[in-house]
């Protein structure tokens, strides 16, 4: 089974920088690795993803030129730069893996991955 952990979330002033990492075990598919986020009291969205058998990414507009999203095959590990944060990008991140053959478009939609991590909190202040 995948199993997905989040780690890196904190408090950070506007302007500053986090990195997320997300440690993946038991995923043997090059699937699609996705990261959402949640504000309080908002919708659920899609920040970034990347589909680690190419390495193509995708981005939501609000986080384009701002955030960056990686992987480390050798880790089994994918990343979530988030530089310029603005209190804004204030929400519960979450990891996702479609983890099945033919899941996983589009990209940055929930419904397109089966596994979730237990999220991190991402706060910015301004």
């Amino acid at each position: 089974q995948v199993q997905l952990v989040e780690s890196g979330g904190g408090s950070v002033q506007a302007g500053g920088s986090l990195r997320l990492s997300c440690a993946a075990s038991g995923y043997t598919y090059s699937g699609y690795m996705g990261w959402f986020r949640q504000p309080p009291g908002k919708q659920r969205e899609g920040v970034a993803a990347i589909y680690t058998g190419r390495g193509d990414t995708y981005y939501a507009d609000s986080v384009k030129g701002r955030f960056t999203v990686s992987q480390d095959n050798a880790k089994n590990t994918v990343y979530l730069q988030m530089n310029s944060l603005k209190p804004e990008d204030t929400a519960m991140y979450y990891c996702a893996a479609s983890g099945t053959y033919g899941a996983g478009w589009p990209p940055l939609r929930d419904f397109s991955y089966n596994y979730w991590g237990q999220g991190t909190q991402v706060t910015v202040s301004s």
